[in-house]
C-alpha cells in the first residue's frame, strides 16, 4: 500500500481508498479534527487523512495528536515542530522548541510523557514527502515546500527547504512545478482561506488561531 525510500519520500496508492483528505497543520487541535472527520462521515477502515506535519504545539492536544500516528487510516509528513521537538529530545536543549510552543511537553504527567515520546519516535520515521497516486494522476504532499522545479520520486532535494522554506510563497510564485499534477502544503497560516498558485495550494488556514482547519478532499 506503500514504499518508503531513503526516509524522504514514500509512496501511496490512492485507488485502494474509498475517499483520501489532506488536513492542514494541526498543531493540538485534535478534537477540531474528530469533528471534521464526523462532518464528513469518515469510515476509519475505507478513508485515509494524509496530514501536512505540524501535528503538535501551541494547541491543547498535541500527544492527542502525536497518538494519531498509531491510526492506519492517518499518514502524515514530517513539519518543523516534529524537527524541533526531535532534536529538543535527542540533544537536550529545549529552547527554541519552547519558544515555538513546546512547553506542553514538560508539563505531561508521567504516562503521557511515555506516549509523546513513543509516538516523536514514530515521527522521526515519517518521510518529508508523500506521492499519492490517485484517479490517474499524481499528488505530491510535503510540509512547507517542494524545493525544486520539477518532482521525481527519489530525487535529492535540500531537505531543511522541504520542512521551514516559505521562499515560493512569499515570492507569490506563479509557476508550475513539473513532474506532478499538484502539490500541497501547510507550515504557512493563512487565516483567510487556502492559498492557491499554479499547481500548489497551502491548507494551513490557522486552526489553532481560532480559524477554520481545513480538511480538504483529494478523492
Amino acid at each position: 500500500m506503500a514504499s518508503l525510500t531513503d526516509g524522504i519520500y514514500q509512496r501511496i496508492d490512492g485507488d485502494r481508498y474509498r475517499h483520501i483528505y489532506a488536513v492542514g497543520d494541526l498543531h493540538g487541535c485534535y478534537s477540531l479534527l474528530m469533528k471534521k472527520i464526523q462532518q464528513v462521515d469518515f469510515d476509519k477502515e475505507k478513508d485515509l487523512i494524509i496530514s501536512v506535519g505540524d501535528l503538535i504545539d501551541r494547541g491543547e492536544q498535541s500527544v492527542e495528536c502525536l497518538d494519531l500516528l498509531n491510526e492506519k487510516w492517518f499518514k502524515a509528513v514530517r513539519g518543523n515542530h516534529e524537527e524541533m521537538a526531535i532534536s529538543a529530545l535527542k540533544i537536550g536543549d529545549a529552547n527554541n522548541w519552547i519558544y515555538n510552543g513546546g512547553q506542553w511537553f514538560f508539563m505531561l504527567d508521567y504516562e503521557k510523557e511515555i506516549l509523546a515520546k513513543a509516538c516523536l519516535k514514530l515521527a522521526e520515521k515519517l518521510p518529508l514527502i508523500i506521492e499519492l497516486n490517485v484517479n490517474n494522476k499524481k499528488i505530491i504532499i510535503a510540509h512547507a515546500d517542494y524545493p525544486d522545479d520539477e518532482y521525481e520520486f527519489g530525487k535529492e532535494i535540500n531537505e531543511i527547504d522541504v520542512v521551514w522554506s516559505r521562499d515560493r510563497i512569499s515570492k507569490k510564485e506563479s509557476r508550475d512545478i513539473k513532474g506532478a499534477d499538484l502539490f500541497i502544503f501547510g507550515h504557512t497560516p493563512l487565516i483567510k482561506g487556502i492559498w492557491r498558485r499554479s499547481n500548489q495550494e497551502y491548507i494551513d488556514t490557522g486552526a489553532v488561531f481560532g480559524h477554520e482547519l481545513t480538511l480538504k478532499k483529494i478523492k
